[in-house]
């Protein structure tokens, strides 16, 4: 049994690995910006670093008007992506920005592509678009596009052509009231949705790999929760579609439908804040390729805000001492002060506070140069439009 343990694990590793090295990941970013804007408290002197996903929340920040916005990403078809969204929103009137990143694409793509996007790109961007611009060509949406697209492509094929739910779909989405979307929910989808070819599927390694979530992390949510993780799904998913509002909630739309609706969308897409940007905030928003930790202890230090989304879950199971040395990176580049984000798959973190770290001239554990905001985030968290993490962190390093 350990032999077919090691081996099943090595199997699932090179999966994950194959998918986020060759392939872009995330098409929309699965982090609700509303609640970080809330935590960050950002303001006119705040300088930003965090890991860029598909970009939509590093423009959902600059409307808060920080000084400047760093986005860190391994993986450059990730870059790429927000740096699509930085031409578009330089080059393109919003008409325009909204059919390609709001439907999810034009019949045209190639010609704007060409004429208006790819003089405001440069290096990798350019190198990747060229090559996929077809990502953008209708009538399929680029948001059934990269491996998480892939993925929701399948689930709308499972709601189309197996449980055949398509219609209670679209009317929960167009639901006018919170009750009205509970009926629906009840009536329609909490029992016909989940089959257990569907569980099955939830609890597989190689569909989680294509959402970015890798073995390490499905092993700790289930560690925390003491649930298999196609029950903990069920359980959010119960939530999202019952007791929260889905009327703005754009992530399960998008995922849903392939597109965004002009009034359910991120606030990038939306007239008002995609002028504010275009006018001159886009331009706070700088883009790297790099590992953080690299990018940390090359940049100048008295970063004020760090948001680190998930990625620790992968590096407390595998990579250990690039969590220690990463940490060590944070504290240094931090201001006095700074406010930390990450979020888990698990219901709790124990991997962090007793990393040790120089701070001050000290070497102490990163649990006692931290002060946890644990009723704000608890707060913040239960309102989570998303609704698939299983913690939420909010934490200022001492002065």
């Amino acid at each position: 049994m350990k032999l077919a343990a090691r081996v099943s694990s090595t199997l699932s590793q090179f999966f994950f690995q194959l998918v986020h090295r060759h392939h872009l990941v995330y098409n929309t970013c699965w982090e609700d910006p509303r609640l970080d804007r809330v935590a960050l408290a950002l303001a006119p002197a705040d300088r930003v670093v965090m890991i860029t996903s598909a970009g939509c929340n590093a423009l959902d920040y600059a409307l808060d008007g920080p000084a400047r916005i760093d986005c860190i990403d391994v993986n450059p078809r990730q870059n790429a992506l927000l740096a699509l969204k930085i031409a578009g929103i330089r080059a393109l009137n919003h008409a325009e920005f909204f059919a390609v990143f709001g439907h999810g694409g034009v019949r045209d793509f190639r010609a704007l592509y060409q004429d208006a996007l790819r003089p405001h790109l440069t290096g990798g961007a350019r190198v990747f678009w060229d090559r996929h611009q077809d990502f953008f060509a209708a009538p399929r949406s680029f948001y059934f596009r990269g491996a998480a697209g892939h993925f929701a492509r399948a689930v709308n094929f499972y709601i189309d052509r197996v449980v055949q739910l398509r219609e209670p779909v679209n009317a929960i989405l167009r639901a006018p009231s919170l009750e009205v979307q509970r009926d629906i929910y009840q009536r329609h989808l909490r029992d016909g949705f989940w089959t257990r070819m569907l569980r099955w599927l939830i609890n597989a390694d190689a569909p989680l790999a294509l959402l970015g979530v890798p073995r390490a992390q499905r092993q700790h949510l289930e560690r925390t929760t003491q649930a298999r993780i196609a029950s903990f799904v069920e359980e959010c998913l119960h939530a999202v579609f019952h007791d929260l509002p889905l009327a703005d909630n754009y992530f399960w739309r998008v995922y849903l439908t392939g597109a965004y609706d002009p009034e359910c969308c991120p606030e990038y897409l939306r007239p008002e804040p995609f002028a504010r940007l275009k006018a001159g905030l886009v331009d706070r928003i700088h883009v790297h390729t790099a590992p953080l930790q690299h990018f940390l202890e090359q940049c100048r230090p008295g970063v004020t805000r760090f948001v680190l989304l998930d990625h620790m879950d992968w590096l407390s199971a595998h990579r250990r001492d690039w969590l220690q040395a990463e940490w060590q990176a944070l504290v240094a580049a931090a201001a006095p002060g700074a406010r930390l984000l990450w979020r888990s798959g698990g219901l709790q973190v124990d991997f962090v506070d007793d990393l040790l770290v120089r701070h001050r001239g000290r070497t102490r554990r990163v649990g006692d140069v931290l002060t946890y905001n644990t009723t704000l985030a608890q707060q913040l968290h239960v309102r989570d439009r998303v609704h698939t993490y299983g913690s939420f962190y909010i934490a200022d390093l001492a002065v």
